[in-house]
């Protein structure tokens, strides 16, 4: 399995998340509860053995502050470097601050495999936040990358998390890059489902994959089926949030939503290696 959607953190943020809560709402937000589980490259690589995943997609987090934001993506091409087998790193950045662009380019000049993933878990995604994705945008297309967007669904339940999004615009901001790949994270909030309207949508979204973090938290089993019989089915890729949940509960699912075993092996490797070229 390749897993294109984890998160881990330097030791010195897993020991000491506290410190690191001034001056960054959000990452206070997110990981206030000693609930919400931190881990780092080593936790992570555990995990992979126990679970069958043979590589994975990891990133940081999009800090406020950008001595941090540096840190933090120091700490990812590192892993990487220690273990290019198994680790593929993904630079992230706080697009709103300043010099978030010079430090995506930074990260992949020095080795990133694409950027990710970018979030705007307070501001939402306005016009504002759209404009200050253009030079990242452009960054990852000139070095032939992708740009993977935290993306929700609009209506349902809260949780930490959950930005004020509405699909409306995550169209609009898809439109805004065509040629810009695009992997939208949580099924990019349900908007795969407008694949079934017969004009326009599916050209809009011909660069745009889905992936499938948090999904048994968010979406009933037969989601991964139903996605794979509404869209093309080599445009989901897995992704476990990790360390959110383990892979073993989404492959739980696939199987009792009736996601074939073709489907499934495409989900869970083919389509991941084809897009990043493993």
């Amino acid at each position: 399995m390749i897993d294109v959607h984890t998160h881990i953190f330097p030791p010195d943020i897993v020991r000491n998340r506290q410190d690191f809560f001034g001056d960054e709402p959000a990452f206070r937000w997110l990981y206030d509860s000693p609930q919400a589980k931190l881990a780092t490259a080593e936790d992570l690589l555990a995990a992979m053995a126990t679970e069958g995943v043979e590589q994975s997609v990891v990133f940081g987090f999009p800090w406020r502050r950008l001595a941090t934001m540096r840190r933090h993506n120091d700490y990812i091409l590192e892993a990487q470097h220690r273990y290019p087998r198994h680790l593929l790193a993904f630079a992230c950045v706080n697009a709103l601050e300043s010099g978030a662009a010079a430090e995506v380019e930074r990260c992949l000049a020095a080795g990133c495999r694409g950027v990710g993933e970018l979030a705007f878990y307070q501001e939402g995604l306005g016009d504002d936040m759209i404009a200050a994705l253009a030079p990242i945008a452009d960054l990852c297309q000139g070095y032939g990358v992708p740009l993977l967007l935290h993306s929700n669904e609009p209506v349902g339940h809260v949780y930490p998390g959950k930005s004020p999004m509405q699909l409306g615009d995550l169209y609009k901001l898809i439109q805004a890059y065509p040629d810009l790949t695009l992997i939208l994270a949580h099924w990019g909030g349900g908007l795969f489902f407008y694949h079934l309207l017969k004009k326009g949508v599916a050209e809009v979204l011909r660069n745009v994959y889905f992936d499938t973090a948090a999904s048994p938290y968010l979406y009933r089993p037969e989601v991964y089926r139903l996605a794979a019989e509404i869209m093309d089915p080599d445009k989901i890729l897995f992704g476990s949030d990790y360390p959110l949940l383990r892979p073993a509960r989404y492959l739980k699912d696939m199987a009792a939503g009736g996601l074939s075993d073709a489907h499934r092996h495409r989900l869970t490797c083919q389509n991941a290696k084809r897009l990043l070229g493993l």
